[in-house]
């Protein structure tokens, strides 16, 4: 593997820490029967949206990282599906929890386009790495 896939794991795997953050305090919402939190569904279920996706995002990103140095790619190529990889699981979460962050929310605000952008760059990696991986 090479050193910047190496570096690229090392980072997924330090946001770990982050999700296991979020579940923490998803998990002290609830056991604290926390008001804005389960009173208001909007807000409960875009923060398990988020937390949800960002341990998918990261394990999927985690899991393809060895093929990118498989793939028969520009080293640019590689440097943008790396950086695309990374961007899906810090983006889409952010955009769910960003969305509601005041306990009356009960409207997602703009912020919630980061989940598109994040998705954006979850498409365009692996639609990048897939293509040139065959």
């Amino acid at each position: 593997m090479s050193s910047a896939t190496l570096t690229t794991a090392g980072i997924l795997l330090i946001t770990v820490v982050a999700v296991a953050y979020g579940g923490l305090t998803l998990l002290t919402h609830l056991a604290r029967r926390k008001g804005g939190y389960l009173d208001n569904p909007v807000r409960r279920g875009l923060w398990t949206a988020g937390h949800a996706h960002a341990g998918v995002l990261v394990l999927f990103a985690l899991a393809v990282l060895p093929y990118i140095d498989q793939a028969d790619a520009s080293e640019g190529t590689r440097t943008a599906i790396r950086s695309l990889l990374v961007a899906a699981p810090v983006l889409m979460p952010l955009g769910f929890f960003l969305s509601v962050v005041r306990p009356q929310d009960t409207r997602p605000n703009k912020l919630i386009w980061l989940t598109v952008l994040g998705g954006g760059c979850l498409i365009a990696g692996s639609l990048l790495l897939g293509v040139n991986l065959l």
